[in-house]
């Protein structure tokens, strides 16, 4: 498809630009044509930066994963709380943007946090978690967080009362009756969620793991 000579747009404005369709369309009215109708420009003009539309939604997809800041805390003993803090900001940027959590499923390359994992390794390093366990740190922290916060996007909004839609409390009463028991928001069960697995990792280091025996 031939291309303008001078691209009309940036790169950054049809990501954003993509991300604005799909808030508030919906992530089937988001096409090349429709972009480029958005932006004032013909479809072409969206080569000089994206070589299809996969290309966008990958943008799309570092774009929102990439919004979360980074905390700022000194290491030590509870270097855990550091994690939890990125946790919630992952989780925050996900939920401004639920119509796009099936993009980040499929788009969302492991190596858009490579640098981060540096960071993060040797924050852990610093603060005397054992290199063995990093791994096992990094890795469980990318499954358990993008999971929870993916699976929270795609349902859509809950009340402590609705975490478990439809619960009849003739049928289901144990269920119905931790429901109307329970205290804790979707993001405190996500915060607590996170806090359990980086303390659970923790807690089998100083002794209680049969698989170091």
């Amino acid at each position: 498809m031939p291309r303008p000579s001078k691209p009309l747009i940036s790169r950054a404005s049809a990501v954003a630009a993509s991300i604005e369709i799909i808030d508030s369309e919906g992530l089937d009215a988001f096409s090349l044509p429709r972009l480029a109708q958005h932006l004032g420009v013909r479809a072409p003009s969206l080569y000089h930066h994206f070589s299809d539309k996969s290309a966008i939604l990958s943008a799309v997809a570092r774009q929102i994963a990439g919004a979360g800041s980074i905390p700022r805390r000194k290491p030590g003993p509870d270097w855990p709380e550091y994690f939890v803090s990125i946790a919630l900001n992952f989780r925050q940027s996900i939920l401004r943007h639920r119509n796009a959590a099936p993009i980040l499923l499929q788009y969302l390359p492991r190596d858009l946090l490579l640098g981060t994992y540096e960071e993060t390794a040797r924050f852990l390093e610093a603060s005397g978690v054992p290199a063995r366990l990093h791994v096992q740190i990094l890795d469980g922290m990318e499954r358990l967080s993008l999971g929870a916060a993916l699976t929270e996007a795609m349902r859509g909004p809950s009340t402590r009362k609705t975490i478990f839609p439809n619960v009849d409390a003739e049928s289901q009463p144990t269920l119905a009756r931790a429901l109307a028991e329970n205290e804790l928001t979707s993001k405190m069960l996500y915060e607590e969620m996170v806090r359990s697995f980086l303390y659970g990792v923790t807690r089998n280091e100083t002794g209680a793991d049969v698989r170091s025996a």
